[in-house]
């Protein structure tokens, strides 16, 4: 069964310990241990995060049900269908996603799997993190997903249409990839400008920081 953002809320600090695999060099709780949870926002192109394969995450506690009722707010401020865990600048392998809308129908897939691809559908999509931009991209029209929620249990479901292009898109982030990929070269030129508006934003938001003057020996 998937759990809902309305499910996750009602976590405990009881249900401990979210954390990278063994073989991970940095521990997923070290990340939420240093941001503030409800100061996330959605992180617009061109960040570097955007371009990041995430690490899995493999046990879950009272901070990953914030993490999810978060950016299950976001997506819904956005009228969003899907959002991924690089969108709010975090590295985690993580969507939540609501094909319909509905204020029940807020769901998440952790450590996703995307299995069983057929059929072919063409058609446009857009980016919560690439907005103004809209690019038509060829996806499977089914798909079955294999993913945990946020209590830890694993599950599997089929589905069709717009419910398997948004995991599709959304399991696209998790693996550092965006609908910019997708780009015919005559959307290429028709979202020159887009993007290079998005990219002055990015800077001017983002400075880069001035190097300090090395001092030269007093002779």
């Amino acid at each position: 069964m998937l759990a809902s953002c309305t499910t996750v809320s009602t976590c405990t600090a009881s249900e401990a310990g979210l954390c990278l695999g063994e073989a991970a060099l940095w521990k997923v709780q070290d990340v939420l241990d240093q941001i503030d949870i409800e100061s996330l926002v959605i992180v617009k192109y061109p960040a570097p995060i955007l371009r990041k394969k995430c690490e899995p995450i493999t046990t879950f506690d009272a901070s990953l049900g914030q993490l999810v009722c978060k950016m299950c707010e976001l997506m819904h401020a956005q009228n969003g269908v899907g959002l991924a865990g690089p969108q709010v600048g975090l590295p985690l392998r993580i969507f939540v996603w609501n094909p319909t809308g509905a204020p029940d129908g807020d769901r998440v897939s952790i450590n996703p799997a995307l299995k069983d691809l057929q059929g072919q559908v063409e058609a446009e999509e857009g980016c919560l993190s690439i907005p103004d931009v809209h690019v038509r991209v060829k996806r499977a029209s089914t798909a079955k997903l294999v993913a945990f929620d946020a209590s830890g249990a694993q599950y599997e479901i089929v589905g069709e249409d717009l419910m398997a292009r948004i995991w599709q898109h959304e399991n696209d982030h998790l693996n550092g990839q965006l609908i910019l990929d997708y780009q015919s070269p005559g959307e290429e030129i028709a979202h020159r400008r887009a993007l290079k508006e998005l990219t002055a934003e990015y800077k001017k938001s983002h400075p880069k920081k001035k190097a300090s003057p090395s001092r030269g020996r007093r002779r």
